[in-house]
């Protein structure tokens, strides 16, 4: 083949917006086309050379490698889902075909592999159907990882879980991860937000009622802890109901019983119940708001989710996969953020947590044109940027010290390396350097 044909053939495969590499019978990668290099953070200079089980790091690479199979049998794969690990160490679903590549003698000599990336349509999905796993929640924090270590035995007992934070940490969102990885994953999972209802309505959506119960009661109606039989029931905001009701819950956890409203015959419920609040349950307890022998039925296993100013390190994974969610849900083609717009994201204060966090990028895909969300298409209140690049911020002090603090946990996490490091906090490596010279760190 000639160089013209060559160049011809990477124009082409280039052109591809699905992935596209070959390799020899020995699995070395012999092409790795432009749309491989997007989706998996790898170059083409690295790629090409190397084993592709080194630059895949598929979950099926060992034991199960859909081309070599192909290689060995000559039969083709088609649409097979796997998880592979990019350049980032970040999991990602993808979608395989497999075929060998003949000489003009039909003799074997490689193999073939398209893949396309399923992490949009598999964001859709879950945004959709509210399936969520602890691999969906992102944090590499500490405090976060520690909260993901126990989590699995959290999930896999029948034990009452109560989860303390500010508003918009992802309370429910652990409460689905809980159920999802639980024994009772096959069952229901309903949520109820106690403060939204007054207490008539609260009973009847926990408890039910039969008929003739009040004047509109012409039929029974099952409450929460009957359709959610076999499952989870989330209660969100439990410090917000009332002392009548508390009663009530406590027999249930007790007794594993309740009456619905109008009816003399208890009922028994089988349900895991998860709850949740933003206050300091232990504070209502000394006040005399809320029960203490509910609270010491509820908190027999609690999780302390952080605000988002105490694990800013996580902002850029966040970021992230936030982005791939919002492109999901609009289809727009934004890809991710310019350095200064996410300096100003790394030192805003975020009262909102994660969900503020989202509704700003969310703003941004409304005013962005492009395919980089800038500072200007994030909302006002984020702050400006004055000419040394620093957020202005009457905490800008306190905001320098923690940015410092980020980078010196990155350098060391990554050995020094600043490619690395720029990498991991989300920002170019002319930034990083600029940071780590106005903090003394070179």
């Amino acid at each position: 083949m000639t160089a013209k044909e060559l160049i011809s053939q990477e124009l082409i495969l280039d052109s591809l917006t699905e992935g596209v590499f070959t390799v020899d019978q020995d699995l070395n990668i012999l092409t790795f086309n432009q749309a491989a290099e997007e989706i998996t953070g790898v170059s083409r200079d690295q790629a090409v050379g190397s084993k592709c089980y080194e630059v895949f790091r598929a979950n099926v690479c060992e034991a199960d490698c859909a081309l070599n199979v192909s290689i060995i049998t000559g039969e083709s794969t088609l649409d097979k889902t796997v998880d592979i690990l990019d350049a980032r160490g970040r999991k990602k679903p993808i979608s395989i075909r497999t075929s060998v590549l003949c000489n003009k003698k039909g003799e074997v000599v490689g193999g073939v592999e398209t893949f396309r990336d399923l992490s949009t349509e598999t964001a859709l999905r879950k945004e959709l159907t509210g399936q969520y796993t602890v691999g969906d929640i992102v944090g590499r924090s500490e405090v976060m990882q520690a909260i993901f270590a126990i989590l699995p035995d959290v999930a896999e007992s029948e034990t009452t879980v109560l989860i303390q934070g500010e508003s918009g940490t992802g309370k429910e969102l652990f409460a689905r991860a809980i159920h999802n990885m639980s024994p009772r994953a096959r069952g229901p999972f309903l949520a109820l937000n106690c403060a939204a209802l007054p207490d008539t309505l609260l009973e009847s959506e926990l408890f039910g009622y039969v008929r003739g119960a009040f004047t509109d009661a012409k039929n029974d109606k099952p409450g929460r802890f009957e359709a959610a039989r076999g499952g989870t029931l989330f209660l969100d905001e439990i410090g917000e109901i009332s002392p009548a009701v508390q009663v009530k819950l406590l027999r249930v956890l007790d007794e594993r019983a309740y009456v619905p409203l109008g009816s003399n015959e208890p009922r028994t419920t089988d349900v895991r119940l998860v709850a949740a609040t933003n206050a300091d349950l232990q504070e209502q307890v000394r006040c005399g708001r809320f029960r203490s022998d509910l609270f010491y039925r509820l908190n027999i296993i609690r999780l302390d989710l952080p605000p988002l100013s105490h694990r800013r390190e996580d902002i850029p994974y966040l970021v992230e996969s936030l982005i791939t969610k919002l492109r999901a849900r609009t289809g727009r083609e934004i890809t991710g953020l310019t350095d200064r717009a996410m300096s100003a994201l790394m030192a805003h204060p975020f009262p909102g947590n994660v969900r503020q966090l989202e509704n700003f990028l969310e703003h941004g895909f409304v005013l962005c044109r492009g395919r980089t969300i800038d500072l200007d298409h994030l909302p006002p209140e984020i702050g400006t940027i004055n000419p040394s690049g620093e957020q202005a911020s009457s905490s800008g002090g306190l905001l320098a010290q923690a940015e410092r603090r980020l980078i010196m946990e990155a350098l060391q996490r990554h050995g020094g390396r600043r490619k690395e490091t720029a990498v991991d906090l989300g920002i170019s490596t002319t930034t990083l350097w600029r940071r780590m010279k106005e903090y003394g760190l070179v």
